[in-house]
Protein backbone atom coordinates (compact mmCIF):
# COMPACT_ATOMS: atom_id res chain seq x y z
CA UNK A 1 0.00 0.00 0.00
CA UNK A 2 1.07 3.59 -0.63
CA UNK A 3 1.11 5.86 2.03
CA UNK A 4 -1.63 8.74 1.48
CA UNK A 5 0.95 11.28 0.43
CA UNK A 6 2.40 9.54 -2.00
CA UNK A 7 -1.10 8.93 -3.16
CA UNK A 8 -1.95 12.41 -3.50
CA UNK A 9 1.07 13.26 -4.89
CA UNK A 10 1.15 10.94 -7.47
CA UNK A 11 -2.42 11.45 -8.68
CA UNK A 12 -1.39 14.96 -9.53
CA UNK A 13 1.26 14.18 -12.09
CA UNK A 14 -0.35 10.78 -13.87
CA UNK A 15 -3.78 10.51 -15.37
CA UNK A 16 -5.79 8.41 -14.10
CA UNK A 17 -5.07 4.84 -15.83
CA UNK A 18 -0.76 5.95 -15.06
CA UNK A 19 -1.52 5.86 -11.34
CA UNK A 20 -3.55 2.68 -11.67
CA UNK A 21 -0.64 1.16 -13.32
CA UNK A 22 1.78 2.32 -10.91
CA UNK A 23 -0.31 1.26 -7.92
CA UNK A 24 -0.21 -2.54 -9.93
CA UNK A 25 3.38 -2.33 -10.33
CA UNK A 26 4.50 -1.19 -7.19
CA UNK A 27 2.39 -3.89 -5.15
CA UNK A 28 3.86 -6.88 -8.08
CA UNK A 29 7.06 -5.58 -7.20
CA UNK A 30 6.55 -6.01 -3.60
CA UNK A 31 4.98 -9.47 -4.17
CA UNK A 32 7.59 -10.50 -6.44
CA UNK A 33 10.92 -9.56 -4.73
CA UNK A 34 12.34 -8.57 -8.61
CA UNK A 35 12.17 -5.60 -10.72
CA UNK A 36 12.91 -7.58 -13.70
CA UNK A 37 10.36 -6.23 -16.77
CA UNK A 38 9.77 -9.59 -18.07
CA UNK A 39 8.76 -10.88 -14.52
CA UNK A 40 6.61 -8.08 -14.02
CA UNK A 41 4.70 -8.59 -17.51
CA UNK A 42 4.39 -11.93 -16.59
CA UNK A 43 2.76 -11.55 -13.98
CA UNK A 44 1.04 -8.07 -14.49
CA UNK A 45 -3.07 -8.67 -14.43
CA UNK A 46 -4.22 -7.41 -18.05
CA UNK A 47 -6.21 -9.68 -20.61
CA UNK A 48 -3.31 -9.24 -23.39
CA UNK A 49 -0.63 -10.98 -24.17
CA UNK A 50 2.82 -11.62 -22.38
CA UNK A 51 4.58 -9.48 -24.75
CA UNK A 52 2.16 -6.81 -25.82
CA UNK A 53 2.13 -6.69 -21.22
CA UNK A 54 5.47 -6.14 -21.93
CA UNK A 55 5.75 -3.42 -24.18
CA UNK A 56 2.80 -1.47 -22.44
CA UNK A 57 4.91 -1.73 -19.31
CA UNK A 58 8.22 -0.27 -20.89
CA UNK A 59 6.09 2.41 -22.79
CA UNK A 60 4.89 3.21 -19.57
CA UNK A 61 8.52 3.58 -17.81
CA UNK A 62 9.60 5.37 -20.78
CA UNK A 63 7.28 8.32 -20.18
CA UNK A 64 9.25 11.36 -19.95
CA UNK A 65 7.72 12.81 -16.87
CA UNK A 66 7.85 10.37 -14.71
CA UNK A 67 11.59 10.73 -13.57
CA UNK A 68 13.54 10.88 -10.32
CA UNK A 69 13.33 14.45 -10.35
CA UNK A 70 10.38 15.61 -11.37
CA UNK A 71 8.11 12.79 -9.26
CA UNK A 72 10.00 11.01 -6.76
CA UNK A 73 12.57 14.34 -5.32
CA UNK A 74 9.23 16.33 -5.28
CA UNK A 75 7.27 12.85 -3.08
CA UNK A 76 10.50 12.71 -0.80
CA UNK A 77 10.07 16.21 0.06
CA UNK A 78 6.33 16.35 0.70
CA UNK A 79 7.42 13.18 3.25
Amino acid sequence: MIPRFYQTHLQKHLTPSQFLVMTILLSLMQSEKQVRLERLSRVFPCLITAESRRRKLQRFLDLPHLTIELIWFRAIRLA
